[in-house]
Order: C-alpha cells, then structure tokens, then sequence
C-alpha cells in the first residue's frame, strides 16, 4: 500500500513537472515566433518623435532617428538625438548580443566625452524618459526564461500572454508580462514588474503597419510609469529599409561625427 502511494505521488509530480516544462516551452515558443517574423529586414533607419509628458500634463517634445543593421550574432543600432538644441548631438550605440551582456555607448556633445554605459546602470532612464537604457536593447529571446499563461481577449483580437523573467541580474525588472497578437504574432502590451516586484510600467503597441509585405511595425507606442504618472511616447514618423548600412557605422570612436 505504501508503494502505491508512493508511486502515485511519484506520477503526479512527473506529470505536473511535464506540464510546467510544456507551459515554459509555449512561451518561449511565442517569443521565438515573435522574433522570426520581426526579422529580415537587414537594415533601417526610422524618424521618430519622443514626447515626454509628466502627469500635470507638461509635455517636452524631441527627435531622433534610430539607425539599425541585422546581425545573427545580434543586431547593432544607434539613435541620434537632432532637437532640441540641448539634445542635438546626443547618440546612443547599442551592440546586442544573443547569451552575453550587451554593449552600449553615449556621446553627450556638453562634455564632448563618449562613455561607456555599465551593466549596472542599464536600468536607468534613458535622456529623462520613461524607458530605461535597457528597454532600449532588443528583446533577445535568450535572455529571458519564461510562463506561458494561456490565451485572453485583447480588444477585438485574442492574444498569447505569457511571463519572462530576465536573467540579467542588474536588470531593472523582476518580470515582464508579455501580451502578443495570435494572428499575426505582435506585440501587443507588455507589463513592466520591478525590483520589489510591483508594477512599474506598461508599454502599448499601436496602429501596426505592415512594411516590405512580411515585417509589421507600430506607427506610435506609450510607455506608461503607474508610480510616478509620466509617460513616453515614441511616433515613428518614417521608416526607410535598405539603405545599404554597413558595420563601420556601428564602432564607438565615430559617435563624435556622427550626423
């Protein structure tokens, strides 16, 4: 009788470990979805207009081009900063990786000085905005773990929602809850935990745009705080792919120059 019970027990936790296993395995199943129908573009540049507004409302308006090349390894983009005039000049580079932690540099025109930006820091604000330096790195589907939840309705669509947990350990965040369109694999919201695991941000995904008949993109996004009441919103004004973008634009020494 003891053995039976033992064996019984045993069964179940094989069995609920099975589940968990399939459960992780979905949602790293999505992710990986989502990333392959985003690539393939080889390289684009994209006008954007960031508008800051704090929560009496007061908006502070910039923009910005972000220019990105496609990589296997990981792919590379720097954003530059053309107004305000305390902002122009202003570059981010990012090198992300797949596994290792991502490289990323600043060029701040006041100080003439190009630093680099540490792992520890990386959850800090990016200019003053709502997103953090590290919401600016692409999403690699290996830098995460994952909970897929099941499925719910999301305005007139039904999306996948699932749970990814970084594995960075200086990352900001504890959790992000990820909701993604199941027709044609968008994202469509994703929830923001921080450190002491309270919600700390969503970002909204908007009036998606279908782009060299296979890669759909936003026309604008909101990153919402829920603890300070700020917001960034970032319109993505034109994007431009193939333009011939080569590796040498992407190296740290050239942020001074360039335009």
């Amino acid at each position: 009788m003891r053995l039976h019970r033992l064996s019984l027990i045993t069964f179940t936790l094989v069995i609920s470990g099975l589940l968990h296993a399939q459960e992780l395995d979905r949602g790293m199943e999505v992710a990986y979805e989502v990333d392959k129908r985003d690539s393939g573009f080889v390289d684009s540049i994209t006008n954007i207009t960031m508008t800051l507004k704090d929560k009496a409302g007061k908006e502070n308006v910039r923009q910005l081009r972000i220019k990105t090349l496609e990589s296997e390894q990981g792919d590379k983009s720097v954003a530059i900063f053309d107004s305000p005039k305390d902002q122009r000049g202003v570059a981010l580079l990012t090198h992300s990786y797949k596994i290792e932690d991502d490289d990323q540099w600043i060029y701040l025109p006041a100080i003439k000085r190009v630093k680099r930006i540490v792992a520890q820091n990386r959850s800090g604000p990016f200019v003053g905005s709502e997103f953090a330096y590290e919401d600016i790195n692409p999403a690699n589907v290996e830098r995460f773990t994952y909970q897929y939840i099941g499925e719910e309705a999301c305005g007139d669509n039904t999306c996948f929602k699932y749970e990814r947990f970084p594995i960075d350990r200086f990352s900001g965040y504890t959790k992000q809850i990820v909701w993604v369109d199941r027709e044609h694999y968008r994202n469509v919201k994703i929830d923001y935990y921080d450190r002491k695991e309270s919600h700390l941000k969503t970002l909204d995904f908007y009036a998606y745009k279908l782009h060299l008949e296979k890669l759909w993109r936003p026309d604008y996004t909101i990153m919402t705080n829920h603890q300070t009441g700020n917001s960034t919103r970032l319109d993505f004004n034109s994007r431009l792919f193939g333009s011939a973008l080569v590796e040498n634009e992407f190296v740290s020494s050239r942020l001074p120059k360039i335009r």
